[in-house]
């Protein structure tokens, strides 16, 4: 399969949109949707459904979806591993659901002046590794949270970060400005895959395990299934500034323990610069995570809208 065709897949399938993803690749949308076609051609089945919003995978586009992933970041890691070979070491850091983000900036300009050498480069970790890439070797240190199995792992602990509940924006609850979370009882949630830490998977659930609702294996397509599917889940405070869309209400939930963020490393071998980067980096995101209100601005932020007019909105949209 070419690769080219993957990162246009997975562009697609994450903005939900032709026109949308053409923009994050800066390319024009013919050529996209040609290459979406040719790997649908290829493969023998249909990878999306053109909906009103935009396009929505097909059971086949979501099978696809992990596997092309996870294709393009051995490319990548595979052409930075050659690249090493004739250059200067490079640090990589996993990050699992947007932990340590929001204080990441500061962080990074605090290494830059310490380390101006040092090559430090961002592995976007899928919702389903809490390890952030650690355990597969596709990073070398990572912006995690508990609760989760940390066997051969060495953790530090940077602070908590809230949890809000991601609601329909026309759901009762939504205009609330906080709520518990046994009033999330008996409504369909988000889940994560079998096979997920089991931990992880009963922290973020925050249910029983029999409770109905879409798997889903990234943030994005947490925010999907709420918006197409209407059900609701819990995330950490922060999404809801990342990923603020008017079909979607953020409210701070009570009632379950705050998500722990930690910077995560391999226990065995230590690597004296992997030490160093850490923690420099433990330090530097400390100190900003302890300054940041998670909460600032949440309800402001995120305004209220019925779905039905997000859906005429989105529909005026070229594909």
């Amino acid at each position: 399969m070419d690769l080219r065709a993957l990162r246009c897949f997975v562009a697609v399938a994450e903005e939900g949109h032709f026109g949308r993803a053409a923009v994050r690749l800066h390319l024009a949308q013919p050529p996209l949707s040609r290459r979406i076609r040719d790997l649908e051609a290829d493969l023998g089945c249909r990878l999306f459904d053109r909906i009103p919003t935009g396009a929505r995978l097909t059971a086949a586009g979501r099978v696809l979806l992990p596997e092309a992933r996870d294709l393009l970041a051995r490319a990548e890691r595979a052409r930075e591993r050659v690249r090493a070979a004739e250059s200067v070491r490079e640090v990589v850091l996993g990050a699992v659901a947007g932990a340590g983000l929001d204080s990441c900036p500061a962080a990074l300009a605090v290494l830059r002046d310490t380390r101006p050498g040092l090559r430090l480069r961002l592995h976007d970790a899928p919702v389903t590794d809490p390890s952030g890439g650690l355990r597969e070797r596709r990073a070398d240190l990572a912006l995690t949270r508990l609760p989760f199995d940390t066997s051969g792992l060495a953790v530090r602990q940077l602070g908590v970060e809230p949890l809000v509940a991601a609601l329909p924006a026309d759901d009762s609850l939504a205009a609330r400005s906080r709520l518990h979370v046994r009033e999330l009882a008996g409504r369909p949630r988000f889940r994560l895959p079998a096979g997920t830490d089991a931990r992880w998977r009963a922290y973020w659930l925050a249910a029983d395990e029999d409770t109905p609702g879409p798997v889903v294996a990234s943030v994005e397509e947490c925010l999907h299934a709420v918006v197409w599917d209407g059900v609701t889940g819990i995330l950490p405070a922060g999404a809801a500034r990342r990923h603020a869309h008017p079909g979607i209400a953020f409210v701070p939930v009570d009632g379950h323990p705050p998500s722990r963020v930690v910077l995560a490393r391999r226990a065995e071998a230590p690597d004296p610069l992997v030490d160093a980067v850490a923690d420099a980096l433990a330090d530097a995101l400390a100190d900003a995570h302890a300054s940041a209100d998670p909460l600032a601005g949440l309800h402001s932020a995120v305004p209220v809208v019925h779905p039905a007019a997000v859906a005429g909105a989105e529909a005026s949209r070229p594909a």
